[in-house]
């Protein structure tokens, strides 16, 4: 049950930096292509 617990822990850690990732990638392209759009 303990071990459960912290591959659950490991998960979520994991959907959390994922999300972190995908959308601070997500705004520098959208960044990106606003600033090639002013250009």
């Amino acid at each position: 049950m303990r071990d459960n617990s912290n591959t659950f822990i490991y998960i979520v850690a994991g959907i959390i930096i994922l999300h972190f990732v995908v959308g601070f990638a997500w705004l520098i392209i959208k960044l990106s292509k606003k600033k090639d759009k002013d250009s």
